[in-house]
């Protein structure tokens, strides 16, 4: 096992997993929120878009209150307070996301990021993220191309020749059709032996 591309045990490529990522307020998982939220499902060494979550959500801080979406987060995302006055809050939303994971193994770009979101959100409510296995795309993005300096996701999908549908771009489930394209793609490039 290499560090940061995988946690857990089994084949180095899960053909079933979940897919997902999160668009928040800032960096830290002490200070800022999620947002939103999205995934996939890969059943089979296939996405299966029927198989997705998908929702916006009001951002909270610890205490309850209402926490306002500072105006970089909104030049990244672009998600407005205005479009999540009448979303859920973590509270309501992240029990069916763990729900929807279940004890799939997931795929992220990045997950050290939003896996930490997803551990603090789910120890604020008395939950736990435990998913069977966390994959980093960014981290296959290294091994694949050894000599790039960036594997952010555009550049992975500019490499892998994979595009983002209009307005996809920093929204989860948009980020989310392409990472789990990446995976698919990382997958044949480093071969079974990951």
């Amino acid at each position: 096992m290499t560090a940061g591309i995988t946690k857990g045990k089994g084949s180095p490529w899960p053909q079933d997993v979940v897919v997902f990522d999160l668009e928040t307020t800032g960096f830290s998982p002490a200070s800022a929120a999620i947002v939103e939220i999205g995934a996939v499902r890969i059943v089979g060494g296939r996405i299966d878009e029927a198989l997705k979550f998908e929702t916006l959500v009001r951002p909270t801080r610890p205490d309850g209150s209402v926490l306002s979406i500072p105006w970089q987060a909104q030049q990244v995302h672009g998600i407005s307070d205005e479009m999540v006055r009448s979303a859920p809050t973590i509270e309501q939303a992240l029990p069916g996301f763990l729900d929807f994971v279940g004890g799939s193994a997931v795929v992220a770009h990045n997950v050290g990021f939003d896996g930490s979101f997803m551990r603090a959100g789910a120890g604020r409510l008395g939950l736990s993220w435990a998913p069977e296995r966390e994959l980093c795309t960014m981290q296959l993005s290294r091994r694949a191309f050894p000599r790039e300096r960036a594997h952010n996701l555009t550049i992975l999908a500019e490499r892998l020749g994979l595009e983002f549908a209009p307005g996809g771009r920093h929204r989860s489930y948009g980020d989310v059709q392409v990472t789990a394209q990446a995976y698919l793609r990382l997958r044949e490039l480093l071969g079974e032996s990951g």
